[in-house]
Order: C-alpha cells, then sequence, then structure tokens
C-alpha cells in the first residue's frame, strides 16, 4: 500500500474549530463516543459470525482496552471488533459523512455550546479533535487477506495514511493529547469518566496505565483460566495437628488440605457491568440485588420503598428499572435521578421529559434502544417517543402500586407516607394515572386507620343514610322554589368527609367527634386543600367539610333553638370585640365541657389554604368574619355566668377570653392577640387570686 496524503472531504476550510468548541461543558463526551464505536465495531464482527461470513476464534473475548500514558501524554482506545480496510478508512474517516458541510457549520456555528451535535451527520469520531492536536488510527480488517492501516490527522483539513503494522483484527486509537486536555492522561479521571458514560456498556473495558509493574494474585489451580498468565504454581501440604479424642487417646488430625494455588498477573476488572439488572427478567432478580443495584448506582443507601421494572417491546423498545426513594420529610426529595441509556450507553442525567412531572421523585434507569444516541434535550423535549416513554412509566406506577395495595396492603399503608404527595399530585395533573389510582388513595383517620373513600363512606352509613332522609324531607318541600333552594337540597344530598388538618390544634372537635361515634380523616399536607378540590370536582356525590366548619346535628343535643339568647350574645359579643360582622350562636352541646367553638365556612377556609400556598401571606380569620360563627354552649358555667350578669364590669374581658379560647382551638392567633390574650389571662388570674384572699379573709 502507498503513501497517501490528502485533504478531507469538507466544504469548509476548517470545521476543526467547531469540533473543539462543540459541547465545551462536556468535553469528556469524546470518551463516550470512542467507547461506544468500539462497540459498535465488535456488535458488527459478532454478526458476520452469526452469519456465517465470519468465523470468530474459540478463545474470543469482545473487549475494549483504555490506556493511560502520562509521560507521553496520550490516550489509546483499542477494540477487537470488525476493523477496516483503506478504502473503508477513507470512506467513513476521510470522507466526513454527511452532505452540505457548509449549510452544517452555518447551522450550528452559534449553537456549539448549547447543542450536543455529536453524532449528528457521522462526526462522532471527530470529536477526538477536542481534546487532541494529533490523532492516530491503526485498523485491520476482518476480512481475509487485508492489510493492516495506519492513519493520522494533525488536526487540520490534512491526513496521511500509509500501510500499518497491527497484526490483530480490529482497531487502535491514539491520542496525542493537547496542553489543555493534559488531565486525561491521568488514570483516575479517565476511570472517572468511564465510570460516568460506559459503566453498563455491552462490552468488556479494561483501563490499564503504561509503564507500570505488574501486579500478581494468587488463586486455586482448579479456578485457573486459559486466558490466565502462570507466574508460578505452588504445593502447600495437608496441615496436621496432635489431638486428644473422646476417649483420651492422642491421634493426628488434618486440619487443612493440601492445596495447589498458581501465581498469576493480576485480572483486569471490567469498568462496565455487561450484564446490568434492568436486562434481566423479573423472575431472574432477587430482591437482594435490587436494592445492590439501587445503592451502586445511586449511592443512596436508605433502602427504597419497592422498585418498578420495566420491560417494554412495543410501540417502542424500552427496559428499565424505577425506585420509590424512602424519603424522611415532606417534599424532602422532591426530584430524584433518572439515568438515561441507549442499548447500555450512557446519554443523560435527568432528562425531565421522559417522567412524568408528579414523578420526579423517582430513582431509576431507562434504557431506550429507539431514542438515538446523541439526542440533544431540545430535540428531547419535541420527540414522539418521549411522551411515550412517560405515558408508558405513568401507566405502569399505577399498576404497580394498585398490585401491592390488592397483594400487599400492610406494605402500601407503610409506604403511604412517603407516596401520598406524589400519588395526590398525579390524580390531580394526569387523567388516566387518575382512573387508575382514585381507588387506591387512602385516607388515614382519627384513630390511626387507613380507609379509601368508599371504606369511609361505607363506615359512616349510618350517618349519610340520616342526612339522605333530611335531604329527601327537605328535597320535598323545596319543591317549585328558587333554582338556589334546589341547588341546596342538591347539596344536602352528598356525603360529606370531614377532615383534620392539624390533629394538637383541632384536638376539641376530634373529641366531640368521638363522642359521638363520628369519623374525620387527616388530611395536612400542602397538596391536599387542591386534591380533595379535585375530589370533589370528579366525584359529585362527595363533599369534604373541615371538621371546625360547621356544627354537625350530631353534636348538638335536640330541643327548641335558643333564638333570643343567640340575638342577645350576639349583640354583647360584637360590641365587645367590635366586629359587627360576627355570627354568634347559642346552642345547647352534648359535650359540657366545651365552653365555645369558631366555626369559618369551608370556602373561606379554603380561600386562606390557597393564599398560603400561593405565598400571599397567612391571613388572620377574622378577615372572613363575615364566614365565622362563634358557637356558645348553653350548658356550660361560663356561658351561663356571661348571662347571668351581663352588666357586670368584667363581662368584657370575659367575652374577649372566651372567644380567643374558641380560636385556639381553630387556628394560632396572630401576635397581637396572643400578647393579649396571655395578658388578659394573668388578669383573670389575678382577680381570681384577690377574689380567694377574700373569702379567706372573711
Amino acid at each position: 500500500m502507498e503513501m497517501k496524503h490528502g485533504n478531507l472531504s469538507i466544504n469548509s476550510d476548517n470545521i476543526f474549530p467547531i469540533i473543539k468548541k462543540w459541547m465545551y461543558s462536556d468535553h469528556d463526551i469524546f470518551i463516550r463516543e470512542l467507547i461506544s464505536n468500539g462497540c459498535d465495531a465488535i456488535t458488527k464482527l459478532k454478526k458476520l459470525d452469526v452469519a456465517g461470513e465470519y468465523t470468530l476464534p474459540e478463545d474470543y473475548k469482545p473487549r475494549i482496552q483504555v490506556i493511560v500514558n502520562d509521560k507521553e501524554k496520550t490516550l489509546k482506545f483499542i477494540d477487537n471488533g470488525i476493523g477496516m480496510t483503506a478504502d473503508e478508512v477513507e470512506e467513513y474517516i476521510t470522507q466526513i459523512a454527511f452532505s452540505g458541510a457548509t449549510k452544517f457549520l452555518e447551522k450550528y456555528k452559534d449553537k456549539a455550546d448549547q447543542d450536543q451535535i455529536i453524532g449528528h451527520f457521522g462526526l462522532g469520531f471527530y470529536s477526538a479533535f477536542m481534546v487532541a492536536d494529533d490523532v492516530h488510527i491503526d485498523t485491520l480488517s476482518f476480512q481475509e487477506g487485508a492489510t493492516p492501516v495506519h492513519w493520522e490527522c494533525d488536526g487540520s483539513t490534512e491526513y496521511d495514511m500509509v500501510e500499518g503494522s497491527r497484526q490483530e483484527v480490529g482497531t487502535e486509537i491514539t491520542l496525542y493529547l493537547n496542553k489543555d486536555c493534559l488531565e486525561f492522561s491521568n488514570e483516575y479521571r479517565v476511570r472517572e469518566v468511564l465510570e460516568k458514560y460506559c459503566s453498563f456498556m455491552p462490552v468488556e473495558i479494561i483501563l490499564f496505565k503504561s509503564n507500570t509493574e505488574s501486579e500478581y494474585e494468587m488463586i486455586e489451580e482448579a479456578d485457573l483460566r486459559d486466558d490466565d498468565e502462570v507466574i508460578e504454581r505452588i504445593h502447600e501440604d495437608a496441615k496436621t495437628e496432635e489431638r486428644e479424642n473422646d476417649q483420651g487417646e492422642k491421634e493426628i488430625v488434618e486440619i487443612s488440605s493440601a492445596r495447589d494455588q498458581v501465581k498469576i498477573k493480576k485480572r483486569p476488572v471490567s469498568i462496565s457491568d455487561i450484564h446490568p439488572l434492568w436486562t434481566k427478567n423479573t423472575n431472574e432478580c432477587t430482591e437482594e440485588e435490587y436494592k445492590q443495584f439501587y445503592r451502586k448506582v445511586f449511592l443512596d443507601y436508605k433502602e427504597p420503598l419497592f422498585w418498578i421494572h420495566l420491560n417494554m417491546d412495543y410501540p417502542l423498545n424500552l427496559k428499565g428499572i424505577l425506585y420509590f426513594p424512602r424519603i424522611s420529610k415532606e417534599y424532602d426529595l422532591i426530584e430524584g435521578t433518572i439515568k438515561l441509556y441507549n442499548n447500555q450507553v450512557f446519554i443523560a442525567d435527568n432528562i425531565k421529559e421522559v417522567i412524568p412531572e408528579y414523578l420526579m421523585l423517582l430513582k431509576g434507569v431507562i434504557d431506550c434502544q429507539d431514542l438515538p444516541l446523541n439526542v440533544s434535550r431540545s430535540a428531547l423535549q419535541n420527540d414522539g417517543f418521549v411522551q411515550k416513554i412517560s405515558n408508558y412509566i405513568s401507566k405502569k406506577v399505577a399498576e404497580r402500586l394498585s398490585g401491592i395495595y390488592k397483594t400487599e396492603q400492610e406494605n402500601y399503608e407503610k409506604y403511604w407516607k412517603d407516596i401520598n404527595p406524589f400519588i395526590k399530585f398525579g390524580c390531580i395533573k394526569d387523567e388516566k394515572f387518575s382512573k387508575k389510582m382514585m381507588d387506591y388513595v387512602l385516607y388515614k383517620n382519627i384513630d390511626d386507620k387507613y380507609l379509601t373513600l368508599k371504606n369511609y363512606i361505607e363506615e359512616n352509613e349510618k350517618f349519610t343514610e340520616k342526612e339522605a332522609k333530611v335531604s329527601e324531607v327537605q328535597s320535598s318541600e323545596n319543591r317549585g322554589k328558587t333554582k338556589e333552594t334546589a341547588e341546596t337540597a342538591q347539596e344536602k344530598k352528598k356525603t360529606t368527609v370531614y377532615y383534620v388538618t392539624d390533629p394538637v390544634q383541632q384536638s376539641q372537635y376530634i373529641n366531640l367527634f368521638r363522642a359521638q361515634g363520628m369519623d374525620a380523616v387527616i388530611l395536612k399536607q400542602n397538596i391536599d386543600s387542591a386534591f380533595i378540590t379535585y375530589v370533589e370536582k370528579t366525584n359529585e356525590k362527595v363533599k369534604f367539610q373541615r371538621i371546625d366548619a360547621d356544627l354537625t346535628e350530631e353534636l348538638k343535643e335536640t330541643g327548641e333553638d335558643l333564638v333570643e339568647e343567640s340575638k342577645a350574645m350576639e349583640n354583647l359579643f360584637r360590641k365587645v370585640l367590635h366586629n359587627d360582622k360576627l355570627k354568634v350562636k347559642v346552642e345547647n352541646l352534648k359535650n359540657d365541657k366545651i365552653s365555645s367553638i369558631v366555626t369559618l365556612s369551608e370556602e373561606s377556609r379554603r380561600m386562606n389554604e390557597m393564599m398560603k400556598m400561593y405565598d400571599m401571606g397567612t391571613m388572620d380569620a377574622s378577615i372572613f368574619a363575615g364566614e365565622q360563627t362563634l358557637i356558645l354552649n348553653a350548658k356550660h358555667s361560663l356561658v351561663k355566668s356571661i348571662f347571668e350578669h351581663k352588666d357586670s364590669e368584667d363581662i368584657p374581658m370575659f367575652c374577649e377570653q372566651l372567644y380567643d379560647l374558641a380560636m385556639l382551638s381553630h387556628q394560632p392567633l396572630i401576635p397581637e392577640r396572643m400578647t393579649k390574650f396571655i395578658a388578659r389571662s394573668n388578669e383573670i388570674m389575678m382577680k381570681f387570686d384577690n377574689l380567694t384572699k377574700q373569702m379567706e379573709r372573711q
């Protein structure tokens, strides 16, 4: 083969400045590109063997070697794949395989450091020039009688190609690193990059450092492999010692058997796991293997809650494993990590487009061969396949969760604390997900028991039946009345689900409910206000009402309404509190230990919650005074005392105290009101102390 000097077939003066700028933030990507090329070459050779067009040697082991040399400042990539002839080097290397290079340069010159364009138009090999001043190729084709080829280029558009000296089928690429990229002549830096991009490549990847002393290890001769280089064989005789048996007699006992060991050159350890867990069938993987894989990939030593093994063949080829991580606090891990692969080649971390927004807590790996290896993020956003992946993941998560509920309900309840904000968010955001999951949304009641919405309604059937009868009577009375009254009757036909947002703050109301055998569910997370509004929208038979939003009939004693008393107390409290919008009712409550309760309409309370959620500030309930009702228990001695001593100078103080006590069981007081409440409490205690002293003197 004669030496050939020529020009690269590029319709531009110089493409290399573009290449060197391109993907500046991820300039280590060249390692992935050259490893991927080696994998492709090996895959092609194995396919030829299967097709009968080539016969692989019996001892053939597909392998890519990466050799760093910190003295010569070089980096080599050696594969035992298909190799190339001189004509193929001419075609695949010197004639860069794209048309209209000028248009290409014009299109990408301003985006070179934004879009990942490596791999477009057959430029994968040329990523080497991002870090190298000189690149050499030594290759030998699998074809019988092929001549080895040596090719080199110094980063200009000129190259030299001559007959080479390589004797094994495959390709060796040598990068002479430029002074700005000498970090890649460091073994540990290259290992870091290989582990980032190539941990699960389908071919063994062995990293070597040039000019280092050989390391050795001892193995049992029975474990010797054909490719092991034997340095020394060592025989170790059996070891014995004299011992006394049960009869008190001395005898020689063998304590270790004879051993034949071999000293060999230390076996290289592949950086890549060529059979990662996601490529296996579910029944081939143990629970411990799933956990071990999770620890290895995500460096998270808290065990995951559970996982989902993905295996999809149509309409696209996709495999993977998704983990629900353990979360120590609400929204502690709002965003997980999804690693995207193409045929075991790493593409990117956290491509958000492949995961539904509400499942961002997931950690996992997704391997999709139908996505291009070098796809850019902007391309992903517009890729129809990506939406299919997202829909598939949503479907599989719903199926897995419903499956756990049906077969492992106890475990499902344990997981619920961690996963429920995301499931609720998913129901709100995704109608298909909602239809699959709404029957498996859990609600914890005031006795710490988990219920579905259906369970809650069934367990409170006696109350809902009673409400239904009342609604029927009212509906009959409403015939012929206004549309607004008819709508009110329709509202009463709904099943009311009572809920608690703060079990401590609302404990007084919880005790009232418990005393009457009534139930409520606990909804104290930020998402819950929006979620119950969504449930009401999708389920016309249900309405949610906070436990302190209104006084239910079950908490009152039957008897005549205390209309006159209510009117008198309303006038008194409005005057004392300087609040002419406050509503006051006097009721005979079944629990005579409660003096006063404040209720706020459900609509006003949700508005307040929404304002807090959107960071519009926390609002004092007095802002909603028009919707606020103070209920006084006519059976309580303090309320009776106010009735009996309306003209006493201390009555205004007691009215304020009763109101603030009621507010405290509803929500925290604003600082100004709390200061007055504490001062007033001290004053009341001082009055009691003075009264006690007077009685003692008498």
